[in-house]
């Protein structure tokens, strides 16, 4: 599985020959947006964790361009359905098995509406269950017990989560996170892209080092595999 970083909470995933986008926050952002053409990019699925803009902003785009599924919780796919754009609903604690692999939709404590200020559900995170390597993309969140539920039914090769504080968990609750999920390679997400969530990158990688844990910072377009 290939996972390519678009900045904030914006990834490409590469897995069973199908191209996944999650997030897509791209010509909004000052970090990503002379560096990634959203005209460019492939999409055979886009997973939407909540409704806030800077998750959503060029799904619809990517969607018709790519002809893409959505999927997301049930109100936001009824959302995009309404414009036309094939959705797949899923809501917390349900899973569904699609060709790549399956996927669980689980609790993450956030906000969610869309710009408009409209309803968009309750915010939510992904366990993606596939031959080529097991990953949890987190979406924004606090730290929650709940989080403690996911190794009980998956081992993770990789944990996505955000690191950027203010608006969701910072550097040290994701240190504790990565201990609730039972995953030592992480990769960091929901930093950076304003004021509120700058980080110091050589810190947050000494404390996740200090407990013997890896935290990957890719630069926009960077890739790892798993």
């Amino acid at each position: 599985m290939k996972i390519t970083f678009y900045g904030q909470n914006s990834l490409a995933l590469e897995v069973a020959g199908k191209h996944i986008i999650i997030d897509p926050f791209i010509t909004g952002s000052d970090l990503a947006k002379d560096k990634v053409d959203i005209k460019k990019l492939k999409a055979d699925y886009i997973f939407l964790t909540h409704a806030h803009q800077d998750h959503t902003l060029d799904a619809e785009a990517i969607a018709k361009n790519t002809g893409a599924k959505i999927v997301s919780n049930f109100e936001i796919a009824n959302h995009y359905e309404e414009k036309g754009i094939e959705v797949h609903p899923m809501n917390h604690g349900g899973s569904w098995q699609f060709e790549f692999g399956t996927v669980k939709y689980v609790n993450a404590i956030h906000t969610s509406s869309f710009p408009d200020g409209s309803y968009g559900g309750q915010p939510g995170g992904f366990v993606f269950e596939t031959e080529e390597g097991n990953i949890y993309v987190a979406g924004d969140t606090a730290l929650t017990m709940d989080m403690k539920l996911i190794p009980m039914r998956t081992k993770l090769d990789l944990a996505v989560l955000p690191i950027g504080d203010n608006f969701t968990m910072g550097v040290d609750d994701a240190v504790i996170a990565s201990d609730f999920v039972e995953c030592d390679t992480i990769l960091g997400c929901h930093y950076d892209t304003f004021g509120y969530i700058e980080i110091d990158h050589d810190l947050a990688k000494e404390k996740f080092k200090m407990k013997e844990k890896t935290l990957h910072l890719l630069a926009i377009g960077e890739s790892i595999e798993i």
